[in-house]
């Protein structure tokens, strides 16, 4: 069975590591890898298939710094090239980026089965890309691997029963990385300096806060505060920097370049305290057994809010210096599953061969 697996941004450099591992180990299996380009920086990208031996793209798009639509839209066209040379069984995408959308769109034009690694997240803001690139993925999916039971309610909810899909609780397939690569972080991250006794991670790169002066100028102003009391790390993401030059607004944590996989586990598994905008960084907090305070207006991880593992604070100043107080004074339990066992991998695979494998 040939699998064709679409990724373009850092997020889906872990989760495929997971499932590639898997694949080059069953005789059975062949993956083509095509990454778009949309994470472009070696920072963001090629760093990150050194260091978890991910194989090397077959292909390689370079879609990048274009708006939406005509990024989309390149990658389609590109995606459908490879499609038509390669004629998988099926095609592979995770999350909800721009080059998920591409390759689900891609894979529709050509009539191949779809399977969506991380379906059935709802944020229930369609001013984010995300949830439009997720809903429309969904809905054209073949198979859907939910990570959570508030995933699979959601999709129970818009009907997908009735579809010709098949929806899979799979577990979260990040939970398998973080497993697996935090018994090898300690030898292999390396960040350059010494770690803090006490640290909070943060990190930003959100479009709705880096793209609005106002929210970036309040969360920096709470950080900037913040980081009086307790060091911040922040792994400074491009875009972030850019807007911040843009802007004239001044960030007085402490900035770092954009780190690998183990680097990253390193700082979760030494703070005190994740602070971020991401989604999968939310979950990673939770992996790690440490508090989460999201700079976002909702979420798509709701398990972790009811829960109390995560705070959700938007961009206002005084809630973010709040959260921190909060989260630092209080202990949690994080002996709940909420995500799984940490064999999403297998069951995905499992799956994929009993529907694929001709």
């Amino acid at each position: 069975m040939k699998i064709l697996t679409v990724v373009g941004a850092r997020p889906q450099f872990v989760k495929a590591a997971v499932l590639s591992r898997l694949i080059k180990n069953d005789s059975s299996l062949e993956e083509v890898l095509v990454h778009t380009g949309q994470h472009f920086d070696s920072a963001m990208s090629d760093i990150f298939f050194e260091q978890m031996n991910i194989t090397k793209p077959h292909y390689h798009l370079e879609v990048n710094s274009l708006s939406h639509g005509a990024m989309t839209g390149r990658m389609l066209e590109k995606i459908e090239e490879v499609l038509l040379i390669e004629k998988p069984d099926v095609v592979l995408v995770y999350g909800d980026t721009n080059s998920t959308l591409a390759g689900a769109l891609a894979a529709q034009k050509l009539h191949i089965p779809l399977a969506h690694v991380e379906a059935g997240l709802r944020s229930f803001n369609m001013n984010m890309p995300e949830e439009s690139n997720r809903i429309i993925t969904d809905r054209l999916s073949s198979i859907l691997f939910a990570p959570t039971s508030t995933a699979i309610k959601n999709l129970d909810e818009e009907g997908y029963a009735n579809f010709p899909t098949e929806v899979v609780k799979s577990g979260d397939i990040m939970l398998d990385a973080a497993m697996f690569y935090a018994k090898e972080s300690s030898t292999k991250a390396n960040l350059g300096f010494e770690l803090p006794s006490k640290f909070i991670v943060c990190t930003l790169h959100r479009a709705e806060n880096t793209d609005d002066p106002i929210r970036l100028a309040s969360i920096v102003k709470a950080l900037n505060a913040i980081h009086d009391d307790i060091e911040i790390i922040l792994p400074l993401h491009p875009r972030t920097k850019k807007k911040l030059e843009e802007f004239n607004i001044e960030l007085k944590v402490n900035v770092i370049l954009p780190v690998g996989y183990f680097e990253m586990i390193e700082l979760l598994k030494n703070c005190e305290l994740i602070m971020t905008d991401s989604g999968g960084l939310q979950k990673e907090a939770y992996f790690f057994s440490k508090p989460c305070i999201t700079l976002r207006d909702e979420t798509e991880w709701t398990e972790l809010v009811e829960n109390d593992y995560n705070l959700l604070v938007g961009s206002n100043y005084e809630e973010i210096r709040s959260a921190v107080q909060k989260m630092s004074s209080i202990t949690l339990d994080f002996s709940t599953q909420l995500y799984g066992d940490g064999k999403s991998g297998e069951k995905i695979i499992q799956k994929l061969k009993e529907t694929f494998n001709q």
